[in-house]
């Protein structure tokens, strides 16, 4: 990642962090060639911009969805840009690519509400209701997240985010009195991801109530129970395709919000 000047710097970053998707609004990140783990749906707020495929091709656009381990680059037109992180073949992944009328399945633009998206995009700060904020996702995926038919699924949910140790699926599982068989697919059927891939986002869910609350990468790892900060950095990197350092560096809002999607913790 270049560096960043220092108007862009001035410039006010907000992250709004689930287990399951995370949303940032504020200066283009100027990142060089590199993919993620997870899908990513870009909103240029002020103009189009261009994503530059690896290694050849390249599409110019206002909304672009870039599928999961796609390298590529993306050149802003202008600062503003919001970024939608979605784990890859969720329901909200699923959902979301079918809201696209173009490109092909790599990289596709132009969603079918792409005006809807681009006049809510520029009120995206980090003043913004989460009610706002989350119906503007719903706007994006075309997917409301609804609470969870099955209750144990809503008591696993709050386990694995308060849980002051890591949770296996089994461990959980017998809480919950089912085989771990049973549990992980009524957990998958629930939140329309694996039990695994959740965990992971809840640990980063962690790492991120830590450093909003002001604390360092150290004690974030720990929260997040990362074995490291360099552990975590790795996880980070390879899920979004920036280190938690490169985007700590802008002056930037932490929002913390759990699967009840008016509520920060």
């Amino acid at each position: 990642m270049s560096a960043l000047s220092p108007t862009r710097r001035a410039a006010r970053a907000t992250v709004w962090l689930w287990p399951g998707r995370a949303l940032y609004a504020g200066p283009s990140l100027r990142l060089g060639p590199h993919s993620g783990a997870v899908a990513c749906l870009a909103v240029g707020v002020d103009a189009p911009f261009t994503v530059h495929l690896m290694p050849g091709g390249e599409l110019r656009a206002r909304t672009a969805l870039v599928a999961p381990r796609v390298r590529h680059q993306l050149t802003a037109s202008s600062d503003r840009m919001v970024f939608l992180y979605l784990d890859p073949g969720s329901a909200d992944d699923q959902a979301c690519r079918t809201g696209f009328t173009g490109g092909e399945a790599k990289i596709l633009v132009e969603h079918r509400h792409e005006d809807d998206l681009l006049a809510g995009a520029a009120e995206l700060s980090s003043h913004t209701p989460a009610l706002q904020v989350t119906a503007w996702i719903t706007k994006a995926t075309g997917r409301a997240r609804t609470s969870y038919a099955d209750p144990r699924i809503t008591a696993a949910i709050r386990r694995l985010i308060d849980a002051e140790q890591p949770m296996p699926a089994a461990l959980l599982a017998a809480e919950l009195g089912m085989s771990e068989s049973r549990f992980l697919r009524l957990f998958r059927d629930g939140t329309g991801t694996s039990y695994r891939r959740y965990r992971l986002w809840t640990q980063m869910h962690r790492a991120g109530r830590a450093l909003a609350a002001g604390f360092n990468l150290t004690r974030a790892a720990a929260d997040g129970y990362f074995a490291s900060p360099s552990h975590l950095s790795t996880a980070f990197h390879t899920m979004f395709g920036l280190t938690p350092s490169a985007l700590l560096s802008q002056d930037l809002t932490i929002r913390c919000l759990d699967p009840s999607p008016e509520r920060v913790i």
